[in-house]
């Protein structure tokens, strides 16, 4: 650690040196245009422009967007697109909750997550639940796509996919150092380096976050914040670019760790109202600490000018222990925290054992170690042909793709008792006894999708296939060693043929109309009964780029035939990860994002623009059922977690000699148990507004000071009522920042 703080340091200083020019005209961080086309097999939407001109919805945040409030915290990235639902956790985005038109936030498992066009959750197919997600610093561009489309991008297909798109070799030599310090001692470094010539390229990323954390546990002088790194390598080698048959081979490889005194353990309604960023001694055992190994080998071959083929292997494995506080057991029956933190009342003597103003006996505390490791693997190839007949211009994107995956649960559970207000161990598990199981799925996915641009219109359709075995191994609490005979199995597959249509109309240079329909999928579950999720899904948009104002506005409607939900305990549930059917529903909204040029003086290289974002999102259940997370559910219900809407407005005024960025983000008041009317207080998350700042003065032309305040006015603001109890937003945070570019 202290080696790479040093070639950091010396890093800075030697472009300190070196850089004395001031600025030219070409400045990298002056204004520009937002429509710079990241030429990389990496990308799936690759610029605004396209972006703009695809028959459904997409959005895409480019390098410069990316640079504006340097968040490495992808729920405040986020937070200006519309149609998303972002639930905090932690703070500080360590581990994501996103959903996308109506689909559960919990732990992003009903979204596409990909990293350079390859599924990046850690077992997407047999455990999609993101306990990994990329470290944001060092992602290049973020690309969204809902609605008609996103068909291409599977398995799931009803609220849509996210795609980051990492750093990419330069073009010449050059490199970034980026330091920063700030509140609560968080810290981050990021450093790569790249070069290239006529036949081969590489980019060298390092990257560093850590921070105490703004919580504080009782009666223990533990931090709560983490510590991570991120190791990252391209390199590619190429033929002569006017060549006959263009091709390239890149090689990707990637390493993280990460650990964070991080729990599930939240605070009761009195307490939250109390001291919101209290921790109870009941979790300072809890901790998460995880690895994650990418390596990744794309090839391009380009047969002729007009036709092209990506082909992809990869394999991702990671690893975490999740080991947190369970349940509470002071006499023959044991407790769920989230039933103590739900009702401390009911339960008081294990409430006050948590909060350590009662001793308890030995092993009355339940720590378990999720212990789990994942591993997915696959190889894809993606083509394109585009031509034109007369007037009439084609484009025929196509590809397959082989893939397995698995999740392997070997759990145990220690004892602890509560001593004096102190937390100490009682009891050593033995590995395997709680959970000791293996989930494996291979898949065989294929799509078409054909663009066919006449005159002032574009035909998107399309159609995808997936095919998924799935099957499960369950060994016992008893066969530690796994090696008896008689093992608990189980099995599911299915095949799906999802179809979409997307169609644009350009009325004119500055307006276009789209809409698009198509099937939205989930796949099932292990068990038997555990349907695949099934909608119709359909959407219509308004496009406007006019003089100072720009942007769209969309309404959706998805159809539920099958609603799917999960029974995990990070969303409240018992933690059994099956899956339950809530049949019909629906999900209806408007999704708006208007961006006005309040200033735009090109020749003084000087701009104001106002962005506005707003998502109205209504949902409705339509058959009566009980479920472990979402209660005693009734026909007219709203989906839990789902807030009906949210209002994100930005400004940014940008000068050739400094930035200076304002964002604020309203969030509606939303259930945590399905309901309709009004919300009651213990099912509520309270609305919240909160305001970011963020500004960089240029140096040189070469040399950046920044900084960032996160929560401006000091909100105290609760975020969630999962996994057990309420949990609070980030506090006002200010952090300072050099960034050196050569």
């Amino acid at each position: 650690m202290r080696n790479n703080i040093i070639v950091a340091s010396l890093l800075v200083t030697s472009v300190l040196f070196a850089q004395e020019k001031e600025f030219s005209k070409n400045q990298k961080d002056s204004i520009e245009s937002l429509n710079a086309v990241i030429i990389t097999t990496d990308a799936i939407i690759g610029s605004k422009f396209n972006a703009k001109n695809k028959a459904g919805s997409t959005y895409f945040i480019s390098p410069k967007e990316l640079k504006t409030f340097n968040y490495d915290d992808v729920s405040r990235i986020l937070r200006t697109v519309p149609g998303l639902t972002i639930q905090e956790e932690d703070g500080f985005g360590l581990r994501p909750n996103i959903g996308m038109r109506g689909t559960s936030p919990n732990r992003s498992e009903k979204i596409t997550l990909m990293e350079d066009g390859v599924l990046i959750a850690p077992a997407p197919y047999s455990a999609p639940a993101a306990y990994y997600f990329p470290t944001v610093s060092r992602m290049q561009s973020f690309e969204i796509l809902k609605g008609g489309s996103q068909i291409q991008y599977g398995p799931y297909t009803t609220g849509g996919a996210i795609n980051m798109v990492s750093t990419q070799i330069p073009r010449r030599f050059s490199g970034r150092v980026t330091a920063s310090i700030g509140s609560f001692n968080t810290k981050k470094t990021y450093v790569n380096i790249g070069d290239q010539h006529k036949n081969y390229g590489y980019v060298l990323e390092y990257n560093n976050r850590n921070s105490d954390g703004f919580k504080t546990i009782d009666n223990s002088s533990k931090k709560t914040g983490f510590i991570g790194n991120d190791y990252v390598a391209k390199f590619r080698i190429n033929s002569d670019a006017d060549a006959k048959v263009y091709q390239s081979l890149t090689a990707k490889i990637q390493y993280s760790e990460d650990f964070a005194n991080e729990t599930y353990l939240g605070l009761t309604d009195d307490d939250y109202r109390k001291s919101p960023y209290r921790r109870y001694v009941g979790s300072s055992e809890d901790y998460i600490d995880a690895e994650h190994r990418q390596i990744m080998l794309t090839h391009l071959i380009k047969p002729t000018k007009n036709f092209n083929i990506v082909t992809k292997a990869y394999k991702n494995q990671f690893s975490r222990n999740w080991y947190k506080l369970d349940a509470l057991k002071l006499g023959s029956s044991k407790v769920s925290i989230n039933n103590i933190l739900t009702d401390p009342t009911a339960y008081n003597a294990e409430y006050r054992a948590i909060s350590g103003a009662n001793n308890t006996i030995d092993n009355a505390l339940l720590v378990k170690a999720n212990n789990r490791k994942y591993e997915a693997k696959g190889i894809q190839s993606v083509g394109n042909y585009s031509f034109e007949t007369g007037k009439v211009k084609h484009d025929i994107d196509f590809g397959i793709r082989y893939h397995e995956d698995y999740e392997d649960r070997f759990q145990w559970i220690d004892g602890y008792a509560i001593q004096n207000g102190v937390m100490n161990r009682t009891s050593n598990g033995t590995p395997g006894t709680d959970a000791n199981s293996i989930i494996k799925a291979e898949a065989i996915a294929a799509h078409i999708l054909y663009n066919l641009t006449f005159d002032k219109f574009t035909f998107t359709p399309g159609i995808r296939y997936e095919d998924i075995k799935l099957n499960s191994l369950n060994y016992g609490t008893n066969d530690v060693t796994r090696a008896g005979t008689t093992l608990a199995r189980a099995n599911n597959k299915t095949n799906v043929w999802i179809p979409g249509l997307g169609i644009l109309y350009k009325i004119s240079d500055g307006y276009n109309i789209f809409t698009s329909v198509h099937k939205g999928f989930s796949p099932p579950g292990i068990k038997a009964g555990e349907d695949a999720e099934n909608s119709l899904n359909t959407e219509l948009g308004f496009r406007f780029d006019k003089g100072a104002l720009h942007g769209e506005v969309i309404g959706y409607y998805n159809n539920f035939s099958n609603l799917q939900g999960s029974d995990s305990m990070s969303g409240g549930g018992a933690g059994t990860g099956d899956l339950f059917n809530a049949g019909a529903a629906t999900v209806k909204g408007i999704e708006l994002l208007a961006t006005y040029d309040v200033i735009d003086n090109r020749e003084k290289r000087f701009k104001l623009p106002v962005t506005l974002s707003y998502t109205f999102t209504d949902t409705k259940l339509k058959n009566n059922f009980k479920s472990s997370i979402w209660g005693t559910v009734e026909s007219g219900d709203e989906i839990p977690y789902i807030a009906k809407n949210q209002l994100a407005i930005t400004a940014a005024l940008e000068t050739t000699k400094f930035n200076f960025s304002v964002s604020g983000k309203y969030v509606d008041a939303f259930r945590t148990l399905a309901g309709t009317g009004t919300i009651p207080a213990q099912n509520k998350v309270p609305s919240n507004f909160i305001i970011d700042l963020s500004a960089r003065y240029h140096v040189s032309e070469y040399i950046s000071l920044m900084g960032n305040v996160i929560n401006v006015l000091d909100k105290e603001y609760a975020v969630s009522r999962v996994p057990a109890g309420l949990r609070p937003g980030h506090p006002f945070g200010i952090n300072f920042g050099i960034m050196a570019e050569f």
